[in-house]
């Protein structure tokens, strides 16, 4: 849908120039289409209010309607049905023209119903569908009441004079409102222009040999021109030859000439059927113009998206991929060769999941086939390239659906990156997380995660063990010693500990002074036996400061053999009262947990 500014006229003369409008083209509707003394067959007043309404901000609204208002119940005073009806009918015309803009502005907000097929359907259906419907039950009532015509025959005179009017007049004078017409002149190459004005002398032609000198009723003969020029032109072109329709066939058809006169009908009747005539016409071409305008639209914006693709895909250090739905590659970037080693030429025609590794091949296959399963939505994944292509130790896809005008996938566009610095430097901060920065040990965080994971062994028939451990008195080292005396103690006690652990087994700071051993099939007697190796390993003192300084450093310890049926909450609080049976037994001791 063409999205265009809407106009907020700020003169004190606007209205009244509305007004004159209005009160120009009523009057001469009702002068030359009272044709049986009762309702207008040619209504276009109304088409230029709505247009009006349709283009202009809701805060000129009363003033542009009060004065159409005011216009219309002076037109239909003098040259209408009377004075008595000439307020009742004024409200009666702004209503249909204020219930259109309501409808066409809460469904289509700012969209100008020219624009493509769906804002025009939109209106079509406001003013067929409910406006005319509606206000010409109120206006037949009015004109039955102050006419000779009765009801039935004042409804339709009014539901087919204002349908048809507003339906062939409202776009053309969008199109004058909001500077279509002077744009098209501006910004359309000559080449164009000229192909214009012989298409539209064209159809004049035809219209004119139609409606004055056939002798033959060939009201389909301008069909084929008019199509043509919606196709080139658009919809300036299809307006203008709607016009052109209107004041040939219009003129000839009042003037008892042309192909309606032989139909045994009343002038004011042929006038309808001119008008329905002129209405088909209408609903011919300018959906094919808006249609054809929308597309126009969408091929530039495509050309355009393209522009900048290949802007980025030629540009970019990423690999840019095309892949179709049978995930092989019909495109790729120029940096494919930079990356990954092998010419784009080379890659085009191979399956996608051939850059990964083999044991990635799935995964990328799962991404891209998620991606056409949920097109709009963006799909990530981490993969191992093949190192046949690359020496890349890790690659990042994002890959999104491309979609057909109906929403349809029709491939996907994939971009690659190289994140192994990324990894690198991920799996440094990881081992930095993992450690204990003043001891060596294990974070806290590192060594549950360890426990959970030897859990799970244990669950399985592992006999491991967990030993809880607290240095003895050691706020008086702190106190002693300071704060530098108590880490070089800590420091100095996993450095002793360290040699007697097998590969598998851990030590981790759990906090302060406080450590834990993970033993790894190690059952509750072996455990304890280490625990015995480590006392005397910590027999030797440990200094202290760079005065040489040293004390003698204890520990008291709590043991729990891993049970695999509990939990690890369970194993702590288990280990942990052993370790505080410890502490009031005299401490430097194991205890072992029930």
């Amino acid at each position: 849908m063409s999205r265009f500014s809407l106009r907020s006229p700020n003169s004190p003369f606007a209205p009244v120039i509305t007004g004159c409008v209005y009160f120009a083209a009523a009057s001469f509707t009702v002068s030359i289409s009272r044709f049986e003394g009762g309702l207008a067959f040619i209504w276009i007043a109304n088409a230029f209010l709505m247009a009006e309404l349709l283009t202009t901000r809701m805060s000129y609204w009363p003033r542009a309607v009060f004065a159409c208002a005011l216009a219309s119940a002076v037109a239909t005073a003098l040259f209408g049905i009377g004075p008595v009806a000439a307020l009742p009918m004024a409200f009666i015309n702004v209503s249909e023209s204020l219930i259109v803009a309501a409808i066409c502005r809460y469904f289509l907000k700012d969209d100008i119903v020219t624009g493509s097929v769906r804002p025009l359907v939109v209106f079509i259906l406001a003013l067929c569908g409910v406006a005319d419907i509606v206000t010409g039950l109120a206006a037949a009532s009015v004109a039955s009441a102050t006419t000779p015509v009765g009801f039935s025959a004042s409804w339709l005179q009014w539901y087919a004079g204002h349908a048809l009017g507003g339906l062939t007049c409202t776009p053309v004078v969008i199109l004058l409102l909001q500077g279509e017409w002077s744009r098209w002149l501006r910004d359309t190459p000559r080449a164009v222009k000229i192909e214009a004005l012989i298409l539209l002398a064209l159809f004049t032609l035809v219209t004119v040999h139609v409606f004055y000198w056939a002798r033959y009723p060939m009201l389909f003969a301008p069909m084929l021109p008019l199509v043509l020029i919606a196709f080139r032109v658009g919809h300036v072109g299809a307006a203008a030859s709607i016009v052109i329709l209107a004041v040939i066939g219009g003129v000839a058809t009042m003037s008892d000439t042309g192909p309606l006169m032989l139909i045994p009908l009343s002038t004011g009747e042929r006038v309808l059927a001119f008008q329905f005539y002129l209405a088909l016409s209408f609903l011919l071409s300018m959906p094919v113009a808006a249609e054809l305008n929308g597309r126009r639209r969408l091929f530039q914006m495509l050309q355009e998206s393209e522009s900048r693709f290949r802007a980025i895909a030629e540009h970019s250090g990423d690999v840019v991929l095309n892949v179709n739905l049978a995930g092989v590659i019909e495109y790729a970037s120029p940096s494919a060769l930079e990356q990954m080693g092998c010419a784009p030429a080379l890659l085009v025609g191979q399956g996608v999941t051939d850059l990964a590794d083999a044991r990635d091949r799935e995964m990328v296959r799962a991404i891209c086939q998620s991606a056409l399963a949920h097109p709009g939505s963006v799909h990530q994944a981490e993969f191992r390239p093949l190192t046949a292509l690359s020496d890349l130790d890790c690659c990042e896809m994002v890959s999104r659906a491309v979609v057909d005008e109906r929403g349809q996938p029709v491939g996907v566009v994939s971009m690659i990156r190289d994140i192994s610095r990324h990894k690198a430097r991920q799996r440094a901060l990881q081992q930095v997380a993992a450690r204990d920065a003043l001891t060596g040990a294990d974070s806290r965080r590192a060594f549950l995660d360890k426990l959970d994971a030897e859990m799970l062994r244990a669950a399985d028939g592992a006999r491991s063990s967990l030993l809880l451990m607290d240095l003895d008195h050691f706020k008086s080292v702190n106190d002693r010693y300071g704060h530098g005396g108590g880490d070089r103690v800590l420091t100095g006690f996993v450095q002793a500990i360290q040699p007697e652990l097998r590969d598998g087994d851990s030590i981790g700071r759990l906090g302060g002074e406080e450590f834990a051993i993970l033993l790894v099939d190690c059952d509750r007697r072996a455990a304890a036996q280490l625990c015995d190796r480590l006392r005397q390993r910590l027999s030797a003192p440990i200094r202290v400061n760079d005065k040489d300084d040293a004390i003698a450093v204890t520990f008291s310890a709590g043991l729990v053999q891993l049970d695999g049926g509990s939990t690890r909450s369970a194993m702590l609080e288990a280990a942990d009262r052993a370790l505080y049976d410890a502490k009031h037994s005299g401490r430097n001791c194991l205890r072992q947990a029930a």
